[in-house]
């Protein structure tokens, strides 16, 4: 339930213009409002299921993008029965400036690429709740270093190196098909985003997780005393999700999506840290920048 000092569940994943909101609990757009950030770029909307603390806040920010005057498509995906849960509540919200677009969800996992940028991917995976519901998985790959020995070797002349690094396949003026494998080496360790809510542990998530850079991850219950009732409403306690994430190995953990009897969730910190060092408990506005790792020859990339 939204309280005075915590909005609902929503995430915001940004890159290279594009912003990807996942879940839109009550007040959304309220806590992005508080971030300065404008709901006009929002590209994709991503729903892990379709309880009202993850989907409630939709007509409202479906009109606020509307009167931020977006008018570019809007990409929906969720679990299966995605186009009637949006319709329904569009009742309330019937006319928007832009056309939306909806991927249902039906497999165990499924990939769906950023639309318009290859090097992102958007990995749905099924986890385990008492309603059909997913995680989401957020891989950015990072090409090879140019290989200036290569493009030589290969008789490829200087005006296309550039083109060749950003990934172009192209014609030369011989009449030769020119591919970027020809002046790259092998391909650098990327990013990795994992976040999953309102599920027990499953191996999926271990799985999805294994060395993500950031691993967001509900912990309904701190007290030592609600392991039963983690189970029977598929939730997860602090120890669990700590337990999974050193199963994966990720860099880091934060924990959210707290019951509403969790008032100082930091008060139960110190026993998911004995599992998984780097364990946060994160607070609503909480933000990072993951950055590609730098090396001696050049700065790290966002």
């Amino acid at each position: 339930m939204p309280l005075p000092y915590r909005w609902l569940t929503s995430l915001m994943v940004r890159y290279n213009g594009v912003s990807i909101l996942v879940d839109c609990g009550e007040a959304t757009q309220i806590a992005m409002r508080k971030k300065g950030w404008s709901p006009k770029p929002i590209d994709v909307m991503c729903f892990t299921h379709y309880h009202a603390d993850h989907i409630s806040g939709l007509p409202g920010m479906l009109l606020t993008m509307g009167n931020a005057e977006k008018d570019t498509p809007l990409l929906m995906i969720g679990p299966r029965g995605l186009n009637r849960v949006v319709s329904a509540l569009r009742v309330i919200a019937p006319e928007v400036p832009f056309p939306i677009e909806f991927h249902e969800l039906s497999e165990p996992e499924e990939t769906i690429p950023l639309p318009g940028n290859e090097t992102f991917t958007i990995t749905a995976f099924r986890v385990n709740h008492n309603v059909t519901c997913y995680g989401y998985r957020f891989d950015l790959s990072r090409a090879g270093k140019f290989d200036m020995e290569a493009a030589e070797a290969a008789g490829i002349e200087k005006k296309y190196w550039n083109r060749l690094q950003h990934g172009e396949t192209l014609t030369d003026d011989s009449g030769r098909t020119l591919t970027p494998d020809m002046v790259l080496g092998a391909p650098r360790k990327g990013l990795k985003l994992v976040y999953t809510t309102d599920t027990r542990p499953t191996k999926s998530i271990a799985q999805h997780a294994a060395g993500a850079d950031l691993f967001i991850c509900e912990g309904m219950y701190g007290e030592p005393d609600k392991d039963e009732q983690a189970r029977e409403k598929k939730h997860m306690t602090f120890t669990e999700a700590a337990t999974l994430a050193r199963e994966a190995q990720v860099k880091e953990m934060w924990l959210t999506h707290y019951s509403p009897s969790l008032n100082r969730p930091k008060d139960y910190l110190p026993r998911a840290q004995a599992i998984f060092a780097n364990t946060v408990a994160a607070k609503d506005g909480r933000t990072v920048d993951l950055c590609f790792p730098g090396d001696t020859e050049e700065e790290g990339e966002k």
